[in-house]
C-alpha cells in the first residue's frame, strides 16, 4: 500500500503533516514547544501573549468535567517583552526539524494588537495568530473583538499593516454568523483562519459545595464535546473564503483529524488532546491519520480536503 502523503502548504509555508499544537497548550517555553515538535506535531503555537504581564486566575483553573475540558486559566503571560527571547529559542530549536513557529497574540485594544504584532516579529516566527476570541476574561476586557465583523476586521487590519508574517486569525463560535466574521477579517488581510476558540463560557457546579468549581466561576469548554461544532463551523468558513483554515476543537484522533479536512481545514490543530493522550498524541495523530487515509484510498491531504462540500 502506498504510504499517503500528509504534507500540507499554510500560507506558503510547509508542515510535514497538518497537526498544529493549538494555543494554550505546552506553549509556555521553547523547551516544551521543542519537546512538542519531537513528538511528531507539524507545527507549534506559542501560548498568547499581550502587551504587558498577567497572572491570569487563581486555582483551580482547569477540570476535566467528563466530555473535556473546562478552563480559565485567564490568559497568564510574561509580556511581549519577555515574550521575544523565548520565541527566539523556540525558533532556533525548531529549524533544524522543519517545524514553524507560530506566535499567538492579545491585546485590549486594536492598537494594541498592532503593538505586541510588532514587538513578537522580531523574534522571527513563521506565522502570528491573531487571539481576538478568549472566552474567558470577556469581563476585563470587554465583548471580544471576534464577536462583531466590523471589530475583528480592524483587529486584522492593523496588524496586517504592523508586520509582514502571515497573518492568522483565531475566531470564536459564540457569534451567530461565523462565515461573517471570517470574510471580513479575509477582506482586511488575514491569510488565514484558525477556528475554533473554546467555546462558552460555561460552568461547572461542584454539588457537595453547591458552589462553581473554576475560581473564575465560568470558562471556556473544549475537547470531544464541541468537536461537531467546530467541524461545522470549519464547514462554512470554507466554504465562505480562499484562505486556508485550521481547524481546532475536540480533536483526538486520526478520524478526528480526517473530519475536520474533509470539512475543508488545511491544517488541524490539537489542544486537549495532549491532557489526555500525552505530547506523544501529534505522532499518534499522524499514524491514525495515514492509516485512514490509506484504507480510504486518498494519498495525499489535499485530495480529502473538502470533500464534505461536494456531498
Amino acid at each position: 500500500m502506498t504510504v499517503p502523503d500528509l504534507c500540507v502548504s499554510l500560507c506558503g509555508v510547509r508542515l510535514s503533516n497538518p497537526l498544529v499544537l493549538a494555543s494554550g497548550i505546552l506553549g509556555t517555553s521553547a523547551e516544551l514547544l521543542h519537546r512538542v515538535a519531537r513528538c511528531g506535531a507539524g507545527a507549534v503555537t506559542s501560548k498568547s501573549c499581550g502587551p504587558t504581564p498577567r497572572e491570569g486566575h487563581p486555582n483551580p483553573t482547569v477540570l476535566d468535567w467528563g466530555h473535556g475540558l473546562i478552563n480559565a486559566v485567564g490568559l497568564s503571560n510574561p509580556g511581549a517583552d519577555e515574550e521575544v527571547p523565548i520565541l527566539r529559542d523556540a525558533k532556533a530549536r525548531l529549524i533544524p526539524l522543519g517545524v514553524p513557529l507560530i506566535a499567538s497574540i492579545f491585546a485590549e485594544t486594536v492598537e494594541g494588537f498592532a503593538e505586541v504584532a510588532r514587538k513578537v516579529a522580531e523574534a522571527k516566527p513563521d506565522f502570528i495568530e491573531v487571539n481576538i476570541s478568549c472566552p474567558n476574561v470577556e469581563a476585563e476586557f470587554g465583548r471580544p473583538f471576534a464577536a462583531d465583523p466590523r471589530d475583528a476586521a480592524a483587529v486584522t487590519a492593523a496588524v496586517r499593516r504592523a508586520v509582514s508574517l502571515p497573518v492568522i486569525v483565531k475566531l470564536s463560535p459564540n457569534v451567530a454568523d461565523i462565515a461573517a466574521i471570517a470574510r471580513a477579517v479575509e477582506a482586511e488581510g488575514a491569510d488565514a483562519i484558525a477556528a475554533i476558540n473554546s467555546l462558552g463560557p460555561g460552568m461547572v457546579i461542584d454539588l457537595d459545595s453547591g458552589r462553581p468549581i473554576l475560581a473564575n466561576r465560568a470558562g471556556g469548554v473544549s475537547g470531544p464535546a464541541i468537536r461537531p461544532i467546530a467541524v461545522r463551523c470549519v464547514y462554512d468558513i470554507s466554504r465562505a473564503v480562499r484562505i486556508p483554515v485550521i481547524g481546532i476543537g475536540g480533536v483526538t484522533g486520526g478520524r478526528d483529524a480526517a473530519e475536520m479536512i474533509m470539512a475543508g481545514a488545511t491544517a488541524v490543530g490539537v489542544g486537549t488532546a495532549v491532557y489526555y493522550r500525552g505530547p506523544e498524541v501529534f505522532g499518534h495523530i499522524r499514524d491514525e491519520l495515514a492509516a485512514f487515509m490509506g484504507t480510504h484510498g486518498y494519498s495525499s491531504v489535499l485530495q480529502m480536503r473538502g470533500v464534505a462540500h461536494g456531498a
